[in-house]
């Protein structure tokens, strides 16, 4: 195209941001966590060691989604790596002590990008603020700072009564990669199975935090909130401790019946050290709210411009011959050469009138600099006569 650039006008350049909604759901049952209904995949590079795709376990995700079909014994896996040199810089993982003493000056210390998220559980059988317990003086501010939402907030109330820093509780954790800003009010939903048949649901249709019992109707328990959604914290806490079903099922050693206490138990050992038997399975599903900021951008091929092409193919076939510039001892002059009248006619010879006419099959985007920092590519090249003008809408993500 020509060699003159177009400056976007005050016009032209839009910001915004798309407000989106993902969906998750999590499953529940014998030590294990299914995301979004998700199992094992099987690749071609993956070894026994990662038994996924992802290189995580099931119902994790991968944080950067690096090391993704890749073993350690064939492929192998890419690291973050530092030389320790006497500028001491080391990862932030490493204590001075182990930087000192644990390598040598040269030597290669190696991190990881297998990183990994998943939701969390942590049962306190004394409340929040137990012995060697610090989650309840953590969140305790953060749950009086929603009692305008709901009472059932409050940390210690007298109507309805409860101490939020000595009752027994299931709190639930969920990474923020999951719902991005905060968890949308009115799309938690935790279901609880035995043997396959719900006995028991809760749901925030109130949109106010308060989780209640929505089904089996008629249930015990039934219209009763058993917890409260901390949605911009991504935490659950639940405190239901009535009986949900007659059924009696092993938790945590103890023979008893299930409740809501024991939401998702034994699914994370290495967040909870209870376990329960295969007999139970748990849902938990939500949306999350998160928001993509983008630009939108107006390019503009006036009329009259933008119809001259340095592209080879602008010029009639044959014209090699007088391409060289014309030298002498007194004058330099570039040759004449003809442009490709490519006007569709309804004769071979003669042809339509002679019109200049280009292909656009790219946008550049500039900087003040004029460094190119974007190419849009169209699908099909637009056809730009003379006479034309045109508009190129040009969306990206930032």
């Amino acid at each position: 195209m020509s060699g003159y650039y177009h400056k976007f006008g005050t016009n032209d350049v839009f910001y915004n941001r798309l407000k989106t909604h993902p969906q998750n759901e999590f499953f529940m049952w014998n030590s294990k966590v299914y995301y979004n209904k998700k199992s094992r995949e099987v690749g071609s590079f993956v070894g026994a060691e990662a038994h996924n795709v992802p290189c995580v376990p099931v119902g994790y995700v991968n944080l950067y989604e690096l090391n993704v079909d890749r073993s350690s014994d064939g492929t192998g896996f890419i690291y973050p790596y530092i030389i320790k040199t006497s500028n001491r810089n080391k990862f932030r993982a490493t204590t001075s002590e182990e930087f000192d003493r644990g390598y040598s000056y040269g030597d290669k210390m190696i991190g990881t990008y297998r990183l990994s998220a998943s939701i969390g559980r942590k049962y306190f059988s004394s409340g929040l603020s137990g012995p060697s317990n610090y989650t309840g003086s953590a969140l305790q501010n953060t749950f009086n700072y929603y009692r305008n939402m709901s009472q059932h907030y409050a940390y210690s109330s007298t109507t309805p009564t409860f101490d939020k820093s000595s009752d027994a509780c299931c709190l639930l954790t969920v990474p923020s990669i999951f719902y991005g800003s905060s968890i949308k009010k009115g799309t938690v939903d935790l279901k609880f199975y035995i043997t396959g048949t719900l006995i028991g649901r809760l749901q925030d249709l109130n949109e106010n935090g308060e989780l209640v019992q929505t089904a089996p109707v008629g249930s015990t328990g039934s219209g009763s909130v058993a917890g409260v959604a901390l949605y911009s914290e991504g935490f659950i806490y639940l405190s239901g401790s009535w009986s949900l079903h007659g059924s009696t099922y092993t938790f945590d050693g103890s023979t008893t019946t299930p409740k809501w206490l024991h939401f998702g138990a034994g699914t994370q050992p290495q967040f909870a050290a209870e376990s329960t038997d295969d007999s139970a399975s748990f849902s938990l599903a939500f949306s999350g709210t998160n928001y993509i900021p983008n630009i939108t951008m107006m390019a503009h091929a006036k009329r009259g411009e933008l119809n001259h092409s340095n592209n080879w193919s602008y010029l009639s076939h044959g014209q090699t011959s007088s391409l060289a510039p014309f030298i002498s001892s007194t004058s330099y002059l570039e040759q004449d050469l003809t442009i490709k009248n490519v006007v569709s006619s309804a004769y071979a010879d003669p042809t339509g009138s002679f019109q200049k006419i280009t292909y656009i099959s790219k946008v550049g985007i500039y900087d003040d600099d004029k460094n190119l920092i974007g190419i849009a590519s169209l699908a099909k090249p637009v056809k730009k006569t003379e006479d034309r003008d045109l508009t190129f809408k040009l969306k990206l993500d930032i």
